[in-house]
């Protein structure tokens, strides 16, 4: 009886789906999800395949990976009439029936392959955690590094609304956010209330769009570099708390998340606030034959992670001569020392942590002491069945089905997952990094994950998306020649944001 009923119920939800395509209306220059047959991005081509032919989706167990989906709902259902309808829908749906779960999927969404602007399908899946490193609340070795809440003298401009070049601009301070004055010239930077922006200076290329500044005299500049923090010290932001390992912080900076320790045996969860806005620039570790360990590319101020077939160090450990993090082999600092803590004497030269990516992590304690840790999409995370991604690519709160390897024994993994997290190291259109949890096991299979993977993005039936790609056009790194694509699939105002 029950399955009778199920199958009238997904005959209905076929005929609702097939209405709404028929009747959903495209916005100008864009396609529709389950009419569009294939259309792009400058990062990314998308082609609508059936469920049959992705592979492992018949054998996944769907219910472990619908709380994770519920999790999402919860954001979604503000994100218009599409998501607010299949999240109405999915509260009906019975969370252990692996049938009925996957009827839901297939009715509601259509499948698309995400290959890069290569059209090539293939790209890199790697793995992440929530560490755990010894701290303490009071300053005093051997825990001497700070972890820094986000400072409260940094400043935002909206990139889209600078003007171009690379010239000095007049610019207001309205409390957080920076405004330039236009009709305005140099002449006018004495003026009471307005500061010079050089604009020669800031990097525009941030997913958000967002600029992070700070006010020295009558000048707007970029934000600390991690080197100037660790030299000159923040005196602006609040001190959660101290670790005694300037490598283990930037571990945790890099994963995003973590759990200091106490003394006491008391927890600290601390989740990702904010970043200085410098580019993600890692010392990578070397091979024998002088090459980088991990192969990389880099776009503007991004760097992309290649995979490095038939290299299977397993770099795993802190403490060895390297760090294998979220597909990086990171060399460690050949020389690391005291950094500045404001408000206390230095006891000797400040010599800095020895890292010299310039980016740095600002995070927040989080509330919940249970669960997974928050991610960027403001949900907690779900081990095995949540991943990080370029949102440019894959929007943020999404179901993502993941085909790769298992670290280590190389059987096949295929799943679905919930795209809710993303990193300064995660980027590429064929990208993901899937959060293994915490403990040592998560610890190990993390750093272990780097394998070759193919994902499959499902996108509510009627969604309005990027524009459709037109097959005559010539394909070069970035695009089509002559095509003004988006850079977003999905644009939202707090992870990818086109111009």
């Amino acid at each position: 009886m029950r399955r009778a009923a199920a199958g009238i119920d997904r005959h209905r939800r076929a005929c609702r789906a097939r209405h709404a395509r028929r009747h959903a209306p495209a916005a100008h220059g864009r396609s529709v999800a389950g009419q569009a047959r294939t259309f792009s991005t400058q990062l990314a081509t998308y082609t609508s395949v059936g469920f049959d032919a992705v592979p492992g989706w018949s054998r996944d167990d769907f219910s472990e990976s619908w709380p994770a989906f519920l999790g999402s709902c919860k954001v979604l259902t503000g994100r218009g009439a599409e998501w607010r309808e299949v999240c109405e829908r999915a509260l009906k749906v019975d969370g252990k029936n692996n049938n009925a779960i996957r009827g839901f999927f297939e009715g509601a969404f259509s499948a698309y392959q995400i290959r890069d602007d290569d059209r090539r399908p293939d790209g890199v899946v790697t793995g992440y955690f929530e560490p755990e490193i010894a701290g303490s609340r009071q300053y005093g070795a051997p825990f001497i590094y700070p972890v820094y809440g986000q400072p409260e003298d940094m400043l935002f401009a909206d990139a889209r609304k600078l003007p171009a070049g690379n010239g000095t601009v007049a610019a207001r301070v309205d409390g957080r956010s920076v405004v330039v004055q236009t009709g305005l010239s140099t002449r006018d930077m004495g003026a009471p209330g307005l500061y010079a922006l050089d604009l020669s200076a800031i990097s525009r290329d941030t997913l958000d769009r967002k600029v992070r500044l700070r006010i020295e005299g009558k000048q707007l500049l970029p934000y600390y570099t991690r080197e100037e923090i660790e030299t000159k010290g923040a005196p602006n932001a609040k001190v959660l708390a101290f670790v005694s390992s300037a490598t283990a912080l930037y571990e945790m900076q890099i994963q995003g998340s973590g759990r200091i320790k106490l003394p006491s045996g008391e927890l600290i969860r601390v989740a990702y606030a904010e970043q200085n806005g410098q580019p993600f620039r890692p010392t990578l570790a070397k091979a024998a034959n002088g090459k980088p360990r991990s192969p990389v590319k880099v776009r503007g101020s991004s760097i992309e992670l290649q995979l490095d077939d038939g290299d299977d160090d397993d770099v795993g450990a802190v403490d060895s001569g390297a760090i294998r993090t979220r597909g990086f082999t990171l060399a460690r600092p050949v020389a690391s020392g005291a950094v500045v803590v404001p408000g206390r004497r230095a006891a000797g030269a400040v010599a800095g942590s020895g890292i010299k990516d310039p980016s740095y992590v600002f995070f927040k304690e989080a509330t919940s002491p249970v669960g997974g840790p928050v991610g960027a999409f403001g949900v907690p995370l779900s081990a095995g069945r949540s991943i990080a991604v370029d949102p440019r690519s894959t929007p943020l709160g999404y179901p993502v089905f993941v085909s790769t390897r298992t670290p280590g024994s190389g059987a096949p993994m295929q799943r679905l997952t919930i795209a809710q997290d993303t990193g300064g190291a995660i980027r590429g259109a064929v990208r993901a990094d899937y959060f293994f949890g915490n403990g040592q096991q998560a610890a190990t299979n993390a750093r272990r994950m780097k394998e070759r993977g193919q994902l499959w993005i499902l996108l509510p039936r009627g969604l309005a998306v990027a524009q459709a790609a037109t097959s005559s056009a010539i394909r070069t790194r970035g695009g089509p020649v002559g095509a003004n694509l988006p850079q977003c699939l999905v644009p939202s105002e707090d992870s990818c944001v086109d111009d």
